[in-house]
């Protein structure tokens, strides 16, 4: 009986083993290999191994997995400073009820630990209106220096339907060596949505323009004034289409909604640039008197009392991470000669540049190729040719000639 005993346990451990063979490392994208239920696994893995493509996953993570030299805290809307915020971003809607935490640690399905210690870090969780993303804000002002930090989010994280996730999701970074308050990315809401927004008209003098996304006209305004797209709206439609438009049209005079989200959307404009135009303490003021040629710019808030210009030929770099924020305040005008280029290196992401300009007028030159989101309290003018991986923000008009317009990747 004793020896048959022991073979029964030599045999559990021995599948014990072929069971963690198979899948105890799994969980790394493009693995290749098998993980059974409940292995955690890093964000992006929707139907990740032992669930469904229909189950609810973390499609990505802010900061994202592996990051390095992230701020210790955070300068967002109404210049509140916080704790670098930590965002988990869902393949679909959530019930709020299973993930939000407030006060602290009254629910535990996404936490932060330094990972070393494994110590949590208070603070509290809360979704957004669309129910599509998480965010861990930190109770304290700022996070540890040259510290790792891991994310988990349980799978007591379900849908709208009551449906967990198949496996739990962590995703681990690193804070920079020395204290650093980064700035959060504006928030444009509605107006997120459209690669051209102008308040008062969009005009396409010189066909053909290259639009990929959509675009609209604000409160009052008439699709009469988006000129040169040869619109095509069918009866009682909500928006119209253009053979140079890869998305939609949207205009006043359009069915229901979109009276209503243009509403909305001019009014989110609005909001977004207060919030940049409001940013305190920049990191930089008048850097090079307004003459960006040749320099490389770091993330942060910049100021200058001046025009901006980027003379013809000449280039800007901005050097930063994908998590990182760049938010410049013009309080003249923003001018970009022809032929000239803004690169983005490192990761940056053109999605989290901010372009806030008083002046009179944006204006881009000829071949131009620029990148960012451009928050504009006037007119928004191309030179021809020019080409931007933006959003055009505008609070009056935005005037196009032959150019390319493609809104930035998420």
């Amino acid at each position: 009986m004793k020896l048959l005993r022991n073979l029964y346990l030599i045999l559990g451990s021995l599948l014990v083993a072929g069971l963690v063979a198979c899948g105890g490392g799994g969980g790394g994208e493009g693995s290749g290999l098998t993980a059974a239920p409940g292995v955690t696994v890093s964000p992006g893995l929707a139907g990740s191994p032992g669930g469904s493509a229909t189950d609810p996953a973390v499609n990505s993570s802010s900061p994202s997995n592996g990051a390095t030299n992230v701020s210790t805290s955070t300068n967002s809307r109404s210049n509140v400073v916080t704790g670098t915020a930590v965002s988990a971003t869902f393949s679909q809607q959530m019930d709020v009820a299973t993930i939000n935490s407030s006060p602290a640690g009254t629910l535990l399905t996404f936490t932060l630990k330094e990972t070393t210690s494994g110590n949590n870090v208070p603070g509290t969780v809360a979704m957004n209106a669309a129910k599509t993303v998480a965010t861990f804000t930190p109770s304290a002002p700022a996070l540890t220096p040259n510290t790792g930090y891991t994310a988990t989010v349980t799978t007591a994280a379900k849908n709208a339907s009551g449906m967990a996730m198949a496996n739990p999701v962590a995703w681990s970074f690193t804070t920079r060596t020395t204290p650093f308050t980064a700035q959060a990315p504006v928030d444009l809401g509605l107006a997120g949505n459209y690669a051209i927004f102008a308040k008062t008209g969009i005009d396409n003098a010189t066909t053909p323009a290259v639009i990929t996304g959509d675009i609209g006209v604000g409160p009052g305004v008439t699709s009469t004034a988006i000129t040169g797209f040869a619109l095509n709206l069918p009866a009682a439609s909500a928006f119209s289409t253009s053979a140079q438009v890869t998305g939609k049209v949207y205009a006043f005079d359009y069915a229901a909604p979109t009276p209503v989200n243009v509403t909305t959307a001019s009014n989110d404009m609005g909001t977004a640039y207060t919030d940049a135009a409001g940013r305190l303490l920049p990191d930089v003021v008048d850097l090079a008197v307004g003459n960006l040629a040749g320099q490389t710019l770091p993330p942060g808030l910049y100021r200058w009392g001046s025009n901006v210009t980027l003379p013809f030929g000449t280039n800007v770099t901005l050097s930063g991470g994908p998590d990182d924020v760049w938010i410049f305040q013009i309080t003249g005008t923003l001018t970009t000669g022809a032929a000239t280029s803004v690169f983005l290196s490192g990761g940056a992401k053109a999605k989290n540049i901010f372009w806030q300009v008083a002046g009179t007028s944006v204006t881009l030159g000829a071949d131009a190729r620029f990148e960012g989101v451009v928050l504009a309290q006037n007119a928004i003018n191309f030179g021809s040719q020019a080409s931007t991986n933006s959003r055009l923000l505008a609070q009056t008009a935005v005037n196009l000639d032959r150019n390319t317009v493609t809104q930035p990747a998420p």
